[in-house]
């Protein structure tokens, strides 16, 4: 039982330190659907883009949980971000 404690309070744990996508796109205020998915790219790639969008300060894993989240719901992807979703 002890164990079954120490388990779901590492994963209550792990799933709140870790945001996804969507939750860091709002956060910064990004909506996936303003840039196809080839500009996001070229946003990941300059350092001075990321800075500007506020994206340099996120730790690595949100890096690339915000990253997917966006090339995801792209203007030009298969399920682009509608409006106040």
């Amino acid at each position: 039982m002890k164990l079954l404690k120490v388990i779901l309070a590492f994963s209550l744990f792990a799933s709140l330190s870790f945001a996804n996508g969507k939750s860091i796109a709002i956060q910064l205020k990004l909506n996936a659907s303003s840039k196809a998915i080839k500009q996001w790219e070229r946003v990941f790639k300059k350092e001075h883009k990321m800075k500007r969008l506020g994206i340099d300060k996120l730790s690595a894993n949100d890096k690339v949980s915000l990253e997917k989240y966006l090339l995801d719901h792209a203007a030009d992807s298969d399920h682009p971000e509608a409006a106040g979703l």
